[in-house]
């Protein structure tokens, strides 16, 4: 296959160039009248073309919990929406990857499913952490932990104690720690009314900044000790902003990401009883996503993941904040969400490819293969058109349950191809059978 196009985002910048691929990796870069004989030519013209999205926060729920999204459908998802590996959270399924026989019922799971390339986290929860090196040993790139309940009773949240009992051998094996990086007891652990919660402003007040603030200054603290990689994942207030980026700047080994929802809604603008928008830690009022935009401009932010966090219509209760998951689906539509905010306050193609292909395969320790269009990476690319804007129809969506915030919003950016392993798999609006993904 040879790719070309003017509007290439390469490692050193944008510019006109031809990407030759044979056997699923980039061989070459040349320049774009590049001699394309017996090649698969993909001419994109004046399209974007830009490295597959590495999405390294999805919930694919699959063993236990299929009904909610399970590997066909999240995958069909990501070709849709330009990702080309995504990263599976170590719950909801069941059972949680929390072992290495919990690990190997996943990829069992998985196999033969997957449109796109698949790898995996494993969780840290109280008393497993004999599991740990059995874990890295089996090909996990790291490690999840709650600091309030997950939500499910089979992912235990862990304490400073658990935490430092697992620490010293993820610092020690190389791979991250990934931190929801809200610290309890809190307001939202006890039951302060009876009845309905159809109130965003009540859900709201239930997880104060102030949580997202303790959680993160015991990770800098515990990661400054023990030396851990530590992530914070889905980053939604402007204070955890800045104590992330005090840390980085003291030199603690500390990365964090926002997600797409973050950057586009605000919680003024969510109608009371519309539970497709809780998630947590909440969507915060407009000045906490002003801030979280500029987290990324600064650098304190590295990268952007969805959360994809799928459930059936039935658990997110319409009307009631409380009973209602807590969750967002969104691998298909992160690019245009992500892309429409980023526009609009001066970012460029280039911030998309570093934010979401770039840092993410970093975070998983994927760079050597994923990340970037460079000879010798996985010929993972997509072609989309940053100009074209669609309003989103939920039920043409990929995913298996259509619930979304962004339903009937206006977004800018579709993606035209998605090729993965040098084989399209999502082309002019459909899907398109190929090989299967791998397991990384």
């Amino acid at each position: 296959m040879l790719i070309r196009g003017r509007r290439v985002i390469l490692p050193e910048g944008e510019r006109a160039a031809s990407i030759a691929i044979q056997g699923g990796t980039i061989v070459g870069i040349g320049a774009y009248d590049a001699a394309s004989k017996d090649a698969d030519v993909v001419d994109a013209g004046d399209l974007v073309v830009s490295p597959g999205i590495v999405d390294t926060h999805v919930h694919v729920n699959e063993p236990g919990r299929t009904e909610w999204e399970g590997f066909d459908t999240a995958t069909r998802a990501a070709a849709a929406g330009g990702v080309t590996t995504i990263v599976d959270m170590p719950l909801n399924s069941v059972p949680a990857t929390t072992s290495v026989a919990a690990l190997e019922a996943k990829r069992a799971a998985a196999r033969g499913q997957c449109l796109v390339d698949v790898a995996f986290w494993g969780g840290v929860v109280p008393g497993n952490e004999t599991e740990l090196d059995g874990l890295v040993d089996a090909g996990v790139r790291g490690f999840k932990c709650f600091l309030v309940p997950s939500g499910v009773d089979e992912f235990a949240n862990v304490d400073e104690r658990d935490l430092r009992r697992a620490m010293p051998i993820l610092a020690r094996r190389g791979v991250p720690l990934l931190v929801h990086a809200e610290k309890g007891p809190g307001p939202f652990l006890r039951e302060t009314k009876k009845g309905a919660w159809p109130l965003y402003s009540d859900y709201l007040a239930t997880r104060p900044v102030q949580m997202e603030v303790d959680a993160i200054r015991m990770m800098i603290r515990l990661a400054t000790e023990f030396g851990t990689r530590t992530h914070i994942v889905h980053v939604a207030a402007a204070e955890a902003v800045e104590e992330i980026a005090r840390a980085r700047g003291a030199g603690v080994p500390i990365t964090a990401e926002t997600c797409p929802h973050y950057l586009t809604f605000a919680a003024e603008d969510i109608p009371d009883g519309a539970t497709a928008f809780k998630c947590a830690p909440p969507i915060r009022a407009a000045s906490h996503r002003d801030a979280i935009w500029d987290g990324l401009r600064r650098g304190s932010l590295d990268l952007v993941a969805t959360d994809h966090s799928p459930a059936p219509p039935a658990l997110k209760c319409p009307g009631d904040f409380m009973r209602a998951w807590g969750g967002i689906a969104s691998l298909e539509l992160s690019l245009p969400a992500v892309w429409t905010g980023a526009r609009q306050r001066g970012f460029g193609v280039g911030d998309l490819a570093r934010w979401m292909s770039a840092a993410p395969a970093r975070l998983a320790g994927l760079a050597d293969r994923k990340g970037a269009i460079a000879p010798g990476r996985d010929a993972d690319v997509i072609v989309w058109d940053p100009d074209a804007e669609f309003t989103v129809d939920a039920s043409c969506l990929q995913q298996r349950h259509k619930v979304t915030p962004y339903s009937g919003l206006r977004l800018s950016g579709v993606v035209r191809t998605t090729i993965r392993g040098g084989e399209r798999v999502w082309d002019a609006g459909r899907i398109v059978p190929s090989g299967a993904g791998h397991l990384l």
